[in-house]
């Protein structure tokens, strides 16, 4: 395996990686080739603007999650159809896990996919002070992967200068600059970017990005670097049974509840799960003949008004859970089935009341970080194992459950979590399947199940 391929990583969190990226993204696009994206690391939303951008899915790729095979193997599917991929990096590119280690960094991806690396630094309101920074860089990168470096938010004059400086003090291709323009920055809020549909005119701001990164940045230079400098690696192909038969699925998909992982629905796919999207906001019942139901994470909290006036969808969620039709509700999902959501105003909102409790708003972050995660008895998983996951929330359940296991990988903090049975997984923690896949085919066969007993009942 040897595609084309380059990561984009940065010295820190808020360098300007995404927008880059996009821009990027945008700038190959219009020059006719085809792309493919991904981000290093567990976060939903940086791939939701690569999506707007390119038109198809873009992926995550974890060296916590997965393994070095695993890795290499999701990132293989599929690429025959592109010329180039374009990986975007997490925090610093030497930042892993609980910040120490180096399992998790983009560095760590960018050894195992064995490709170069563009490192991108916010210049702005800085000199010569730019070269130690850089130089610690490239003295810390053991396995040579820095290809080169784009200057951020920096004027054109001040790039003419310094350029030079950096390409003969640190024998590094400088590949351009990217002027400072306030109106192209993507908003945050706690949980991260603002998403792709609260950004006014995102399609005429990300080809305006493009634009100003064709001009101002080489993309000869990062082509030639995908295409020359990356090594080739092996990849063992995973052996998993095909579906007999597709089952259906009704997944929740609007702007409360949008953060799921390709590969998780891909995986579920490869089991026999046919997804039905439908809205808890707008839709007044569920999809008919759906044997499970899934209630990915998102933001019902900036839409708790609209999910209380729909009462209508509540009580079809509520009384399907009561039939015991197979579901999986992570954090966002999770916070929807509480009986009620206290909003950071105090403001109550009635929810589905599967669970009789509240779920309230904190004002800090409660979880945050990488985690294992192990049943007390076996249901989705065989007894012992493990499946990893990702918590991070400013919400905190009443009863969070305690069936499951959590516990962070670096402190080996761990704290009860999850409310599950056979046919239902309920919790703050985001899962990544491929990490277990028996939990994506648990879910499968329960919803199968479900659909023979349903059929039986009518």
């Amino acid at each position: 395996m040897n595609p084309p391929r380059i990561l984009i990583a940065a010295a820190k969190s808020g360098s300007g990686k995404t927008t880059l990226t996009c821009a990027l993204l945008e700038a190959l696009k219009s020059r006719g080739l085809s792309v493919r994206a991904f981000k290093c690391g567990p976060d939903y939303i940086d791939p939701m603007f690569h999506q707007k951008v390119i038109g198809v899915p873009s992926r995550n790729l974890d060296t916590f999650f997965s393994d070095e095979n695993g890795v290499r193997e999701l990132f293989a599917a599929g690429e025959a159809t592109c010329d180039i991929s374009i990986v975007e990096g997490v925090m610093g590119l030497y930042d892993g896990l609980g910040g120490i280690k180096a399992e998790g960094s983009a560095y760590d991806l960018a050894c195992t996919l064995k490709m170069p690396v563009v490192l991108i630094v916010d210049a702005h309101g800085m000199g010569r002070s730019l070269l130690p920074l850089i130089a610690g860089f490239l003295h810390y990168d053991v396995e040579k992967w820095i290809c080169g470096v784009i200057l951020n938010r920096v004027s054109e004059s001040f790039y003419q200068t310094i350029a030079p400086v950096i390409e003969e003090e640190l024998n590094v291709p400088v590949c351009g600059f990217f002027p400072n323009v306030k109106d192209l920055k993507i908003e945050s809020r706690h949980l991260g970017l603002k998403m792709p549909q609260e950004i006014a005119d995102l399609k005429a701001q990300t080809k305006r990005a493009g634009e100003l990164f064709s001009e101002h940045i080489s993309l000869e230079k990062i082509l030639a670097a995908a295409r020359e400098k990356t090594e080739a690696f092996p990849v063992r192909e995973a052996k998993r049974e095909k579906a007999k038969q597709a089952v259906r699925i009704g997944i929740a998909k609007d702007a409360a509840f949008c953060f799921y992982y390709e590969d998780n629905l891909r995986l579920l796919e490869e089991y026999g799960a046919e997804f039905i999207p439908f809205s808890p906001l707008s839709d007044e019942k569920l999809p008919e003949g759906i044997a499970g139901l899934i209630l990915g994470g998102g933001y019902p909290e900036l839409f708790a008004a609209d999910l209380e006036k729909n009462a209508a969808m509540r009580k079809a969620v509520q009384n399907a859970v009561e039939k015991k039709m197979p579901v999986i509700a992570e954090c966002g999902g999770f916070m929807y089935l509480h009986s009620a959501l206290v909003d950071e105003n105090g403001v109550s909102h009635a929810m589905c009341g599967v669970l009789p409790k509240e779920c309230v708003y904190k004002g800090k972050l409660v979880r945050f970080g990488y985690v294992e995660v192990r049943e007390r008895q076996p249901h989705f998983l065989n007894e012992g194992a493990r499946i990893l996951g990702h918590e991070f929330h400013y919400y905190d359940s009443e009863d969070n459950g305690a069936d499951c296991v959590a516990k962070k990988p670096v402190s080996g903090k761990s704290w009860d979590c999850v409310h599950e049975t056979d046919t239902c997984y309920m919790g703050f923690p985001h899962l990544y399947y491929p990490s277990n896949p028996a939990f994506a085919r648990h879910f499968v066969e329960a919803a199968a199940q479900y659909e023979k007993q349903d059929a039986r009942g009518k």
